[in-house]
């Protein structure tokens, strides 16, 4: 067994190959750039090298940095995790040529399967099932034109080389293909260092179901059943369960079967993921394998009891597979959930900044093994704690929050609960979409596919009644006012009572919630710790626990006390001019309209269009003085290897454009100006 590991990769998913080799006797080595000088994988491993500078061209993806540091700490193996170098042929070589064991599959079956279509043609021979498509060497337009008229459309163009739901775009028709192959192309070479594509028939409705398998050296193969995938946006996985709902036995033991077929075919050693298209008439196709381990391979540990970080770093010793197949069962069900930093307010754009407070659940972290956190059946790995910041520079991914029971019901339900505990306040996220996700209807049923997600076209509406609401956002002006004013700024209670004897009756706050704009007029008496807030037709009583002095962020919690909500516990928590408030299960930001922050000109329209986030103009798709249309696109942005498309949002005309194709912009900066004049209304 090796007595050092190397971990080349960066946040959850290095916490978590650390937990299992430490606990194996293993010593191991986090690498890190300088945007993660801080970040919670160095400061776990046993060792930690920094690779430079925060673009992971310079860090987590330098070859000769990575093997460096291997050689400079003396570490035997190095496990890649999951992006970055994880399915990168050139990399197992140099680990191969410095004599450091790789831990993963072979060179050769790691560019046979990197490649989508080399895979394809790897395991036709086999019987394995495919899509009809275009898997062909030759990418010039007009031969991608033809072959997309022979398959017809709709098609998906899809990077030979991509995963994560990049490199992908959907093309309903003939003169879309040209636009939508060269953004593609773009988008493939800049994540992947190859513009290399493939065209595929889409299939209408799919389910988009994943077998995990693992082989090891002594020519042993098995599969860890299946998993369902389909809930995603923008072609990447949300929410992912296992077992998929509502297979039979037959379908079952098919994919099964012919996932271990694929890894056959390509001689495969460790552990991979097998990928099909399900269909409504229950017809399965062959996609790609992925050759390293998932971000969703925890719902296969929790099923299964296995941890298979473990069965990888012994099966790179040398070791046979701890199983057979005849012993290998499903018990239970389980759900991850991915959290990001994210808007999904505005397309899901990635959020970056410092995440002021990061609250969870009562959950096992990171634990795995036969009955495994099972007792409280929640499991969380994540990257993050209060204090750190989310970087530009990487996925915006910042946990994943795994539930397990022995029904999916139950499972789903405690999903939905757990997403709810948690707080994560600075940040932009997607914890309240998630759980409003969970809750849809046609989500919880099972047998969704990979289209719900956009044809729900969903935001999370509150079930907070808009009395209960106001007069908690009352509550927290008051009380966050009180701790500006107070000398032991700890605690805004000490002198709320009676400190507006002599203010008006009613107070008025402006509030802003996504599109909504709303006024709450209320006021506030404190007696003990019962606070009683009086507004224009109703009045609402809440019970104030007691004020934690470590918190950092002004913060107020209790019980409210009567009205619909009775007996739901409340959490109030201000970010500067943001209000995160929870009730029972419930959550929703409002933003409170700060009078020294009020423009003259806010509640016109905009006057152009700036960056969401830091990033690179790729493509500007108008001219000086155009007339646009609201909802038109007008600028590319790349930031968090993704290409973003900026719309309108008005009729107008471009009076100038400060940055061309190429500059780098940071947050804020203005990309489009309109003409004042002629702006439409």
């Amino acid at each position: 067994m090796f007595q050092i590991l190397l971990i080349a990769n960066r946040g959850e998913i290095a916490r978590r190959i650390n937990r299992t080799a430490q606990a194996m006797g293993i010593q191991t080595v986090a690498v890190y750039s300088t945007a993660d000088a801080m970040a919670l994988h160095v400061q776990e491993c046993n060792e930690a090298i920094c690779l430079g500078e925060p673009e992971a061209a310079q860090s987590y993806l330098n070859i000769e940095k990575v093997i460096a540091a291997a050689q400079q700490t003396g570490a035997q193996a190095i496990h890649p995790g999951y992006g970055f170098l994880s399915e990168n042929a050139a990399f197992a070589q140099a680990c191969a040529d410095a004599q450091i064991t790789f831990i993963g599959p072979g060179v050769e079956a790691i560019r046979t399967m990197g490649s989508k279509s080399e895979a394809k043609a790897c395991v036709q021979p086999a019987g394995v099932p495919l899509i009809p498509g275009y898997f062909g060497a030759d990418q010039s337009l007009n031969t991608l034109q033809a072959e997309a008229e022979r398959i017809g459309f709709p098609l998906m163009i899809k990077a030979v080389a991509g995963g994560g739901g990049k490199g992908i775009r959907i093309v309903n028709s003939a003169g879309e293909l040209q636009a939508a192959l060269e953004s593609c192309q773009r988008e493939a070479k800049n994540a992947f260092g190859d513009a290399t594509v493939m065209l595929e028939k889409q299939i209408i409705k799919p389910r988009h179901v994943e077998v995990q398998v693992f082989a090891d050296t002594h020519g042993n193969v098995v599969h860890l059943f299946e998993r369902d995938c389909s809930a995603q946006r923008r072609h990447q996985k949300v929410i992912e369960e296992a077992p998929a709902f509502g297979l039979t036995e037959r379908q079952r033991e098919a994919f099964g079967r012919t996932a271990v077929q694929v890894a056959k075919a390509v001689n495969y050693v460790g552990a991979g993921t097998v990928e099909f298209l399900l269909d409504a008439r229950g017809e399965f196709y062959f996609m790609e394998m992925n050759t390293r381990l998932q971000v969703e391979h925890p719902v296969t540990e929790m099923i299964t009891g296995f941890d298979l970080v473990q069965w990888q770093i012994e099966i790179a010793a040398g070791l046979p597979l701890p199983a057979t197949q005849e012993t290998i069962h499903i018990d239970g069900h389980a759900f991850e959930a991915r959290l990001y930093a994210e808007n999904p307010d505005q397309g899901f754009l990635p959020a970056i900044g410092t995440v002021e407070l990061w609250e969870a659940p009562e959950v096992i972290e990171f634990r795995t093994g036969t009955h495994a956190g099972r007792t409280a059946g929640i499991r969380l790995d994540s990257s993050m704690r209060s204090g750190l910041a989310v970087s530009p520079y990487y996925d915006p991914m910042v946990g994943k929050l795994i539930t397990w029971a022995p029904t999916r019901a139950a499972a789903l339900q405690k999903l939905a609960d757990a997403l709810a505990q948690l707080r994560c306040v600075g940040v932009k996220n997607n914890l309240a979409w998630l759980r409003s996700l969970c809750l849809h209807p046609e989500f919880a049923a099972g047998g969704y596919d990979t289209g719900l997600i956009d044809r729900m076209k969903m935001n999370p509406e509150t079930s907070i009644d808009i009395q209960t609401q106001a007069a908690l956002a009352g509550l927290a002006r008051w009380a966050l006012h009180n701790q500006a004013t107070s000398k032991n700024i700890t605690d805004p209670l000490a002198t709320l009572d009676g400190f507006y004897s002599s203010a008006p009756p009613l107070r008025e706050d402006r509030w802003h919630e996504r599109e909504r704009s709303f006024a709450t007029h209320s006021h506030v008496q404190v007696q003990g710790h019962t606070a009683i807030i009086q507004c224009r037709e109703f009045a609402l009583s809440c019970q104030l626990d007691p004020v934690n002095a470590t918190q950092k962020l002004p913060r107020l919690t209790g019980q409210v006390c009567n009205g619909p909500h009775a007996g739901s516990a409340f959490d109030l928590i201000w970010h500067g001019d943001q209000l995160s408030l929870h009730v029972g299960a419930e959550q929703c930001s409002l933003q409170w309209q700060n009078p020294a922050h009020i423009r003259v000109d806010q509640g016109h329209d905009a006057n152009g269009v700036a960056a969401p986030m830091p990033g690179k103009v790729f493509a500007v798709f108008v001219n000086v003085g155009d007339t646009v249309k609201k909802g038109q696109p007008l600028i590319g942005l790349e930031a968090m290897k993704m290409e973003h498309t900026l719309n309108s949002p008005c009729d107008g005309v471009v009076q100038a454009i400060p940055h061309p194709v190429g500059d780098q912009v940071t947050e804020g900066t203005e990309l489009i100006h309109f003409s004042e004049d002629s702006k439409a209304a």
